[in-house]
């Protein structure tokens, strides 16, 4: 006779894919140096190197660990908003959507990036940032519905940006 011992897993708070999100947030005086000055983007000020404080970028990017998820850009449709081909976006999927909120959507059982918009009548829609593609009304339906709200996108600047 074959005898097998089973552990129970113990209770997680997250699905298995998720390990990373039920990791501890870390200490806020470990983060990365925030200089006390900020740099202008016009005319030059007087440098100063001294550290405000410590930033840790969980702390200030993600506000609900166990809503949040990282998302790559695939394609150059928000070029023009400033969000480009790789770029790594921050979701939120508690965050309200309002007017103008870019969102991650649901048509059609695909993710699509696209903006809250108001159609003529005044209803809710998700628009597009490329023309072609027709305004989708929020309807609640399951074919057409709000994922999460982009919080942030970060990309690099320096050459090289489109390997990342």
């Amino acid at each position: 006779m074959l005898t097998a011992l089973v552990e129970r897993p113990t209770p997680r708070a997250f699905p298995p894919w998720l390990d990373t999100l039920a990791a501890p947030m870390p200490d806020i005086a470990t983060g990365w140096p925030l200089l006390a000055t900020p740099v202008p983007a016009g005319f030059p000020a007087p440098a100063n190197d001294g550290v405000a404080r410590r930033l840790s970028l969980d702390t200030h990017l993600i506000h609900n660990p166990e809503s949040t998820f990282f998302l790559r850009v695939q394609g150059d449709d928000l070029r023009e908003q400033g969000i480009h081909h790789g770029d790594l976006l921050v979701v939120d999927r508690t965050a309200a959507a309002s007017t103008g909120s870019l969102t991650v959507a649901v048509i059609n059982d695909a993710f699509a990036l696209r903006y809250v918009g108001r159609d003529a009548q005044g209803r809710r829609v998700l628009q597009s940032a490329c023309p072609e593609v027709p305004d989708q009304l929020l309807s609640g339906k399951p074919d057409c519905q709000i994922w999460g709200v982009v919080r942030w996108a970060v990309h690099r600047l320096w050459p090289g940006r489109l390997s990342s």
